[in-house]
């Protein structure tokens, strides 16, 4: 109630018409633009860059492109050049202005809600290049059409002068190029853009979009040639290329992807499958190009044609009476890697972040084609279809297993008084929110952190040795692993619900912080990644939600007289030990080996305190990347995991 009263005093009565504010033109986006963007951090960055590449990507989807180039700067500046119609110049008559510029400043502007120009479009969030602009210190637009080239610069969304001509273009040549530098006062927290993200999302439309061209440059770091990085990506087989990709790492049980494509109540639908003797579901849905992570009325069509198409046929060669197990929709999917593609003119999204599909008319398209593609398939593939029937029995008979062991893991910690494992260093604090749980490495470094946590709301659960590794383990051999069990009982995770008994209930879940703190060394990286693995195949809801961490352990103590300096790679070592070089004798070096070696209030000070600690937020940047990452870590084919290793040593501190 104190709080209450505090915020109604500093509020001001003088609430008039005049109070309310109409923000105009831009001014909107440069006021909240998490609102636009969905947040100022690394996320919102990047997704300055989706805007405009989804310009480009419509232009192919109507047919008028085959060509993308993105390219980064020196400058951390982006530049997204196409071979389209360009953007028209020529005088908008509502507008009283160049077409060009009311589709940089005006929001929601622009050819794409012309269905006879663009029959779909992606942008499912954004409001287009007008965004981009009102976010940018600096934006040029470059474009190439009626045989000349036009251009118009801005400053955080506003033009400098009108559209003109800057040169003649006898070639005939069309196409748009938008240059902007992002503004550092909006991206404070950083403006440095991630080679790997915009490949990974380029790589992903190159996929989606069979026949395009996209071309990646880096002009802030050289290749062996001394020529810019980069990367040129095109697919011919699209969505089949798209599904061997994501299962390069894994033994396939059917050679050659089960593809359908087709139209049906206006939805362009497209379907790739391949089956896998792995023990995890793996189905990427997209509309229009935007992954939808909630999945939507797409997935539940693939679903329904997948368990019927399967199971009459499996039905009426005896094969599951013979089995005498029950089969539910989960079994046939086990092993499953499918990406579902569909193409809406008007798609209506719901769910919490906006990414889960919802036209009904789109379920029954894609249960019509694929459910007709696959029985087909069946038909002419027996030995392919007994050998897909056999691995839905085992997965039949494996969730059985996995759901007893999930039972006993339960019953246990019900039986058991408290319920918690007798390893845990528990908080005082109830309230989940406030309560953090650090999953610690080692025995020692655990006894460490328990004397240097606040034991008011930081628990600590020490790990012995490596878990197991769930990418090539069955469900039920993970609830048997004594580590697991004590992860899932102390973090206070209920499997099962009624329509899914694997689907997670996080209504009491104790900690809304769990943080992974391992030693900095291969050993440490080996642990992280086998506990990322862990939740990322059987409870990736926690980090779908904001609730998983790491912990970032310093790797040098630098040292002179009374002067400490912690660092946590080697440009902050060799900057401390130039700071402290300055007069006498070099400073002494301590590299932390493993977190054992830190008494438990360095712990504190580095790594556990919320005001000086840094931690790393987990996050499923893209579900078809980290699928591939994690089953290339975790698989059986050591030179692929090898070559990622070499590639990624300068960054030996950073969790892959």
């Amino acid at each position: 109630m104190e709080e209450l009263k505090v915020a109604k005093a500093g509020a001001s009565n003088d609430y008039s018409a005049d109070t309310i504010q109409v923000l105009e033109g831009l001014e909107a986006v440069r006021k909240r633009p998490s609102m636009y963007i969905g947040d100022v951090g690394l996320k919102g960055l990047h997704h300055l860059v989706w805007e405009v590449v989804d310009n480009s990507i419509d232009e192919a989807l109507a047919g008028f492109c085959t060509d993308i180039t993105v390219e980064i700067h020196k400058d951390n500046s982006i530049c997204v050049t196409d071979n389209g119609r360009g953007i028209p110049t020529g005088m908008h008559h509502k507008e009283q202005k160049s077409a060009l510029e009311v589709v940089l400043t005006v929001l929601h502007a622009g050819g794409k809600f012309d269905k006879e120009n663009y029959k779909v479009s992606g942008g499912l969030h954004g409001v287009g290049v007008s965004c981009v602009n009102a976010l940018s210190k600096d934006l040029i637009a470059t474009v190439w059409r009626e045989g000349k080239v036009f251009e118009q610069a801005y400053q955080k969304g506003a033009p400098l002068y009108d559209v003109k001509v800057i040169a003649e273009n006898p070639e005939q040549k069309t196409g748009t190029r938008i240059h902007f530098w992002p503004d550092e006062t909006i991206f404070a927290q950083t403006a440095v853009y991630k080679y790997e993200t915009i490949a990974n999302r380029l790589r992903e439309l190159s996929f989606l979009n069979a026949g395009i061209t996209i071309h990646l440059m880096d002009h802030r770091e050289l290749d062996e040639h001394g020529e810019p990085l980069s990367q040129t990506f095109h697919s011919k087989g699209g969505l089949k290329e798209f599904v061997e990709y994501l299962d390069a790492n894994r033994v396939r049980l059917i050679q050659e992807p089960i593809y359908a494509k087709g139209e049906k109540n206006d939805v362009s639908v497209e379907v790739a499958i391949l089956y896998n003797n792995s023990y995890s579901e793996n189905v990427l849905s997209y509309t229009n190009n935007i992954n939808t992570i909630e999945g939507g009325t797409h997935v539940s069509g693939f679903h329904r044609a997948l368990t019927r198409v399967l199971k009459s046929y499996a039905d009426q060669g005896g094969m599951l009476e013979k089995a005498k197990v029950e089969i539910t929709g989960n079994d046939f999917r086990e092993g499953l890697t499918a990406v579902i593609s569909v193409k809406v003119h008007e798609p209506q999204f719901e769910g919490q972040t906006k990414t889960k599909l919802g036209n009904s008319e789109v379920m029954g398209a894609v249960d019509t084609i694929a459910g007709e593609i696959l029985k087909v398939y069946l038909d002419e593939n027996p030995k392919a279809a007994k050998i897909i029937v056999q691995k839905v029995i085992l997965a039949a008979q494996a969730r059985q297993a996995a759901r007893k062991a999930r039972e006993m893991v339960q019953r246990k910690s019900a039986l058991g008084g408290s319920g918690l494992p007798g390893k845990l260093a528990d908080c005082s604090e109830k309230n989940p929110e406030l309560c953090e749980i650090y999953l610690v490495e080692g025995d020692s470094a655990g006894g460490s952190a328990k004397q240097g946590r606040n034991r008011r709301y930081q628990a600590i659960l020490p790990l012995r040795g490596k878990i197991l590794n769930v990418e090539k383990a069955q469900e039920h051999r993970i609830y048997d692993n004594e580590e697991i069990k004590n992860i899932i009982t102390a973090l206070g995770i209920i499997f099962g619900r009624e329509e899914d008994d694997r689907a997670l209930n996080l209504n009491k879940l104790r900690y809304y912080k769990i943080i992974i703190m391992t030693d900095a060394d291969v050993d440490g990286s080996h642990i992280r990644t086998l506990i990322l693995t862990l939740f990322f195949r059987y409870m990736r809801d926690i980090i779908e939600k904001g609730h998983l961490y790491i912990a970032q352990p310093p790797l040098y103590l630098v040292k002179k007289g009374k002067k400490e300096i912690y660092c946590w790679d080697e440009n902050q070592r060799e900057q401390a030990v130039r700071e402290l070089s300055t007069t006498g004798a070099a400073p002494d070096i301590q590299r932390y080996k493993g977190l054992g070696e830190m008494n438990p209030e360095q712990l504190w000070e580095t790594t556990m305190n919320p005001e000086t600690r840094s931690l790393k937020k987990v996050d499923v940047e893209s579900a078809a990347i980290s699928d591939h990452l994690f089953s290339m870590l975790m698989g059986d084919d050591v030179p692929p995991r090898r070559d990622f290793i070499e590639k990624n040593s300068k960054y030996a501190n950073v969790d892959a």
